[in-house]
């Protein structure tokens, strides 16, 4: 009986099969962490996280999903509403100096979901990190939702993938 010849993967190939999959999984029974195929919080894709030599870590790929209130705000006013939810929930976060625009690095306790969030042109973007669950941007939309419970938005999620 002959052995199979091992093979070799590369990298690329394995993100293209993890890219199918995600879709695949997207049009059927969903992933672990996603409620369903209809889900609007789903996570089609994940990043691929890279280290640099000079240091650090990027992140290239993955989805992101913008929450648009619905009506005009500024950045500022919408980084106020997201660090006054971040301030009173379940959240540690820490913000980027010398950045022009918000950004936010957030460990939901509740969810145990870390992903980044930032305000740019009168929306606020959640960008999915490798290991962010639907549930904790789902969290995070909801609590959004309700801290503007008195002067109500109309709040709408859109969702992109960003090939790596």
């Amino acid at each position: 009986m002959a052995e199979e010849e091992p093979t070799f993967v590369t990298a690329a190939e394995l993100r293209e099969r993890e890219a199918r999959a995600a879709v695949e999984s997207e049009s059927g029974a969903g992933r672990a962490g996603n409620r369903d195929a209809g889900d609007e919080f789903a996570i089609p894709a994940r990043p691929d996280r890279r280290y640099p030599r000079s240091g650090g870590v990027e992140y290239v790929g993955g989805t992101v999903f913008s929450f648009d209130p619905g009506v005009d705000h500024t950045d500022g006013e919408l980084a106020a509403l997201v660090e006054s939810v971040l301030d009173s929930e379940t959240y540690r976060y820490g913000d980027w100096f010398d950045l022009p625009m918000p950004l936010y690095l957030v460990r939901d306790d509740s969810t145990h979901d870390t992903f980044r969030v930032a305000v740019r042109d009168g929306h606020i973007e959640v960008h999915v990190l490798p290991e962010t669950d639907s549930e904790g941007v789902r969290a995070l939309h909801d609590r959004l939702v309700e801290a503007c419970e008195e002067e109500p938005f109309e709040w709408s999620v859109e969702r992109r993938v960003e090939e790596p």
